[in-house]
């Protein structure tokens, strides 16, 4: 078995990796996809997140304004306080999940794709959690795997992915560079990692790191518990 942290800055090419992993065996769980989940109505994020930022973050649906939340978050200075709601959830999912994943599957590769593992240890350690899972990748995670690329392709990646007009394109620019300066440098990043996937190129270049990645990961989750390094 073995647990692995797949992240990199917005408009990396993570989700990209992440689809080459599960192509090649790898059991995948997206944070972001399992955040949302955790925020439908009816969820216990969902009701806390709503008493601490109050109804205004609500659409007449009564589901959560994602957008109006991220502008709370990231332009009104209230990420701490949205992340200390939601990440701690989200971690405990996200074990749970990997434990179900070994007990079907002894020597499965579980992946979980997240573009905060680094910024989560971050910012518990921000609120003096420093004896909590959050504090530490490496009570939950064996190996980590960073995904980079330049900010302005990032930048350029995102732009294309959520917007159309001029005038979309533009903001979603800004809205990029803000969420990017709340993330940590690829470089401090990669510093940490086990193994740094760099995607600049195309993706026959990508493939083949995920290639070499993967038959380290497959080697590495066939070994007895207790065994890595």
């Amino acid at each position: 078995m073995l647990r692995v942290g797949l992240t990199g800055g917005l408009g990396s090419g993570k989700s990209t990796v992440a689809a080459m992993l599960r192509e090649r065996g790898a059991y995948v769980i997206e944070a972001d996809a399992l955040g949302r989940a955790l925020m439908e109505p009816g969820e216990a994020v969902y009701s806390a997140i709503v008493e601490h930022f109050g109804p205004e973050v609500l659409t007449a649906e009564g589901r959560l304004d994602r957008a109006r939340l991220a502008g709370l978050a990231f332009s009104g200075g209230r990420l701490q306080e949205l992340n200390s709601i939601v990440h701690p959830t989200v971690i405990a999912a996200q074990q749970h999940w990997m434990e179900e994943v070994f007990a079907r599957d002894a020597a499965a590769v579980a992946v979980i794709e997240s573009a905060l593992i680094f910024e989560v240890v971050r910012d518990a350690l921000a609120r003096g959690e420093k004896e909590t899972a959050l504090a530490d990748w490496r009570r939950r995670i064996d190996r980590i795997i960073v995904v980079t690329a330049p900010d302005e392709l990032k930048i350029a990646r995102y732009v294309c992915r959520v917007s159309g007009s001029h005038q979309a394109r533009a903001a979603a620019e800004a809205d990029a560079r803000k969420r990017l300066a709340h993330q940590i440098p690829d470089a401090e990043k990669a510093a940490q990692a086990d193994f740094v996937l760099e995607n600049s190129g195309d993706l026959a270049a990508l493939a083949a790191q995920v290639d070499a990645v993967w038959a380290q990961l497959r080697a590495e989750s066939s070994r007895p518990a207790g065994s890595l390094q």
